[in-house]
């Protein structure tokens, strides 16, 4: 008698469901894979966050402490005012006389009006260059550490300050942080950086041979622009690129910031020197000419 029942195939057997089915290398690599895989992707989504913290949420950090300062500043200029200008000051409503407009070879005397004095992370001045927008404008404060750096361009203690004879140098960041010294590489010699303090306009321009544009082209030997190493501080020495302890031969201005961008490998420097007497803000209170370009 035959059933209807299927029969087994003589040398199979049915797989127990208890028991584990066997990993092959395959399996295994495939599992490795996975989780490799999941790794980087996980370390690639915090570097992106990483770097738009860096790249925006910093920014927008900075431009909320520079309205803050340009506020302070502001009001600390205010509360100053009330102080009777330099007996040297012509009147307000005299003709505003301009200091030339291309570098004197021979170093102005220091600035003496109001000489300006500041704590670590106060704002002392405002920086104005053309040549990076008509409405650039950064309060710098006093100090280079990482701290002031955040809030925008701070000024190394121990420099000069605005209009002294030495060296008046300031650092700040090229990305991040507001990103103040962006396209500092955009600079020309000749370019006018103007300081504004707060009964002063000060007129730098970046050294070098403005017709050629040659940064190497000063007499002096200084040159307007330099790529260094961060370990090589004589670019802010009383005289560029002179012993730290040295005698100024000028008034100058030393911006630094990292290089290339998003790197802090080496630093670009950029140097400047008075151009003539400061104005008064009396005589120019909607400030000099150069402010233009």
């Amino acid at each position: 008698m035959h059933g209807t029942a299927e029969r087994d195939t003589p040398g199979t057997a049915a797989p127990d469901p208890t028991v584990p089915a066997r990993r092959t290398g395959a399996d295994r690599l495939r599992t490795v894979g996975r989780g490799i895989s999941q790794t980087l992707i996980t370390v690639g989504l915090v570097a992106l966050l990483f770097v738009g913290y860096q790249l925006w949420i910093t920014d927008l950090l900075a431009a909320r402490a520079q309205d803050q300062l340009a506020g302070q500043i502001q009001e600390q200029w205010a509360d100053s005012a009330t102080v009777d200008p330099p007996a040297d000051s012509p009147p307000a409503d005299s003709p505003t006389v301009e200091p030339p407009t291309g570098a004197s070879p021979v170093a102005p005397p220091a600035h003496t009006p109001g000489a300006i004095q500041a704590d670590i992370g106060d704002p002392f001045a405002i920086l104005h260059i053309p040549r990076l927008g008509e409405d650039y404008s950064r309060v710098v404060v006093e100090g280079a550490s990482e701290v002031q750096l955040e809030r925008g361009p701070g000024h190394y203690v121990n420099t000069a300050m605005p209009g002294q004879q030495g060296n008046f140098a300031v650092a700040g960041h090229r990305v991040g942080r507001g990103s103040p010294f962006l396209d500092l590489d955009r600079m020309r010699p000749g370019d006018p950086i103007v300081v504004e303090t707060d009964d002063s306009w000060f007129v730098y321009r970046v050294l070098g041979d403005a017709d050629t544009g040659d940064f190497d082209g000063d007499p002096s030997g200084i040159p307007g622009r330099q790529i260094v190493r961060p370990s090589q501080v004589a670019v802010i020495s009383p005289t560029p690129g002179g012993p730290a302890t040295g005698e100024a031969s000028g008034a100058y201005l030393t911006l630094t910031t990292c290089h290339p961008k998003y790197s802090a490998q080496q630093r670009l420097i950029i140097h400047a020197r008075l151009d003539g007497a400061p104005l008064s803000k009396a005589a120019a209170p909607d400030g000099p000419s150069a402010l233009l370009g």
